[in-house]
């Protein structure tokens, strides 16, 4: 019998390593150290009252609740030791509507914590796995979401000592997002039914019968983000039904469906007024999350704020004169502010940027597009360097049902002072384009995609400040797929090299041995293995290993659920039998994305040592 592969920390290659350069040094002004010095501040909720906010702060290698005034100061520190989370993995803390109390996922389960001070306490001890806790309207009761192996989500209700739960909702699928209602009767929630993955639908359960109906749903129809009016009346949320994410209203009693918005754009963040007659929201436009506001009787649209960057998580003030967002752009990092309402006049309450950092002129991308091999028209953001040192690299995203957009990527900035022209396409596949380009990859993971990618190799060609033999490609999760797609099926061999982290390049092992919810994101675009198994073979690189013709920087966390690290050994192993050129590192302690600062400076030096050596030319004077 084959016993278990043993993972652990390890660096190998199979060829000559990349060494650092002793003629080449960091751009005047940076440093690795001090790129990662820069804190995220993020997923802030404005509390009842309208005079403390929370949020999430990464910083010491952990992602910490802290709590600050709404008028700005200093933030009081609410738990100390919730380990490190993905910025997208993660959730919002939750204030209590009397506003003494916070609730959070922390370690895979739902703590609460007093506000006045004590330390958090452990509520859903009675299930192996708890989360995305929300409050009833008494400040007691808590609705939590419990993941049950082979069962789905499920919601159970509790209380903030931790009593034991009664089960709101079992049913054959997943549940996620409960928000109740106004008069705390009801509680509307999102369901996945488990036969399609590609469908959300929106029910109301009765709190005290336990009886459940549905709002919205329909076969391969995404409805999600439900949320109540002030007085209880209408539901928003948002839908695919115009083939763009717009926001809708339906009545409580699951009459009246109507569009509100039609812009032919993708709209988040719903929130409402404290009056109800407007809501928040931002509005995706070319990669820009504007901050707008939305006229409930009409569907006429405001824009608050607009410009090169991106706002998210609108919270209105209870008496309607602010918001509180989040706002970054790849000039600004993350931090919180105030908007103005009427007129939007901004007021910053965080300041994550270093005063050494500031002083870095960095570079504000332009939007390009250029003809895929089908002549489909894909976008992408340019970044030109002040000194282009004639070499480039391309940056797919990871997703794919992603976008990369206006957003602070000081990791890009840096290679971009080094004189790298950085290229980031949004290859079809991509969010924010309308349903129709997202989902235009189904079914063709690593084919049509990986075309998107190399003619995107083929633009930068044509820019006459790149030498075509040095071009890189670089990606993360799915961006670190189409890296191993790329150097595999490529005739041409457009890249000089490839860096990919926590990429995967055998779908089918991948879908096996990932997390459960990886499994349904994966089915929901390419089925079941066993229904679509030709799909995951001809996505899978891993059987055109032989083609692979240049040298590839492979890294990966040894606690990854969503591409789990057998998929780079796998991929290594291939490498290894075939001949091929490559460096492998793996980091203990590290999930999905490398968030401690020690595994981000090794990997950054890894990476850039790699492209200095296979990019820069023999001469830089």
């Amino acid at each position: 019998m084959i016993g278990e592969i043993e993972l652990e920390e390890k660096y190998e290659r199979h060829g000559w390593p990349s060494i650092k350069r002793p003629d080449i040094k960091p751009p005047e002004g940076w440093s690795l150290e001090l790129i990662t010095a820069v804190n995220h501040v993020r997923d802030h909720r404005l509390s009842p009252d309208g005079k403390n906010i929370a949020f999430v702060w990464d910083r010491e290698d952990l992602s910490d609740i802290y709590v600050m005034p709404s008028a700005g100061g200093w933030p009081a520190r609410i738990s100390t030791h919730r380990g490190p989370v993905a910025y997208w993995d993660d959730e919002i803390p939750q204030w209590s509507p009397d506003g003494r109390w916070l609730a959070f996922t922390m370690q895979m389960h739902v703590y609460v914590a007093p506000l006045e001070g004590g330390l958090p306490r452990k509520i859903s001890g009675f299930a192996p796995r708890a989360m995305l806790p929300r409050w009833m309207l008494d400040s007691r009761g808590l609705l939590i979401f419990v993941d049950r192996e082979g069962e789905g989500v499920q919601l159970l209700l509790t209380d903030r000592d931790g009593s034991w739960p009664r089960s709101l909702v079992t049913l054959p699928g997943d549940v996620r997002d409960a928000r109740p209602a106004p008069d705390g009767k009801t509680v509307v929630f999102i369901f996945r039914p488990r036969d399609d993955p590609n469908r959300l639908d929106l029910r109301i359960v009765d709190m005290q019968t336990g009886q459940i109906r549905p709002l919205t749903g329909a076969p391969k129809q995404k409805d999600w983000w439900p949320r109540w009016s002030p007085d209880g009346a209408l539901i928003a949320f948002l839908s695919q039904r115009s083939g763009f994410n717009e926001a809708w209203l339906i009545r409580s009693e699951g009459e009246g469906m109507q569009q509100l918005t039609r812009l032919g754009l993708e709209v988040s963040d719903l929130a409402w007024s404290p009056d109800g007659t407007r809501l928040a929201c931002t509005v995706n436009q070319q990669g820009a999350f504007n901050l707008a506001l939305i006229d409930v009787a009409s569907g006429e649209v405001d824009y608050l704020r607009t410009g090169p960057g991106i706002y998210s998580t609108p919270n209105w003030s209870p008496d309607g004169r602010y918001l509180t967002v989040e706002y970054e752009s790849p000039l600004q990092p993350p931090d919180l502010y105030r908007v103005a309402i009427p007129g939007g006049k901004t007021t910053q309450l965080t300041f994550s940027n270093l005063p050494a950092l500031e002083r870095n002129p960095l570079v504000m991308p332009e939007w390009v597009y250029f003809k895929s091999q089908d002549g489909v028209r894909i976008p992408a953001l340019l970044f030109r360097p002040h000194k282009p040192n004639g070499a480039a690299i391309l940056h797919p995203h990871g997703g794919p049902s992603a976008q990369y957009c206006y957003e602070w990527d000081i990791l890009a900035q840096y290679f971009i002072a080094k004189g790298y022209t950085f290229l980031a396409p949004n290859y079809r596949g991509s969010t924010g384009y309308g349903v129709e380009f997202e989902q235009a990859n189904y079914d063709d993971w690593g084919i049509s995609d990986t075309q998107d990618c190399l003619y995107g190799a083929r633009f930068l060609n044509n820019l006459d400040w790149i030498d075509s033999e040095r071009i890189a490609i670089f990606g993360g999760s799915y961006g670190g797929y189409m890296v191993a797609c790329c150097l595999s099926r490529d005739p041409d061999y457009l890249f000089a090299c490839g860096v990919s982290k926590y990429g995967d390049a055998h779908l089918e092992n991948s879908w096996a041995l990932c997390n459960r919810d990886l499994r349904l994101y994966t089915e929901m675009m390419l089925g079941k293995p066993s229904m679509n198994r030709q799909v995951y073979i001809e996505g899978s690189p891993y059987f055109q290993v032989d083609k692979v013709q240049k040298p590839l920087l492979i890294m990966h966390g040894l606690l990854d659920e969503i591409v789990p690290p057998e998929a780079s050994e796998m991929w290594v192993e291939a490498l290894r039998r075939a001949g091929k050129i490559f460096e492998y590192k793996t980091y203990g302690g590290e999930p999905h994305g490398f968030l401690k600062r020690a595994t981000q400076l090794d990997a950054y030096a890894r990476m850039e040592r790699f492209l200095d050596w296979y990019l820069m030319p023999p001469d830089i004077r």
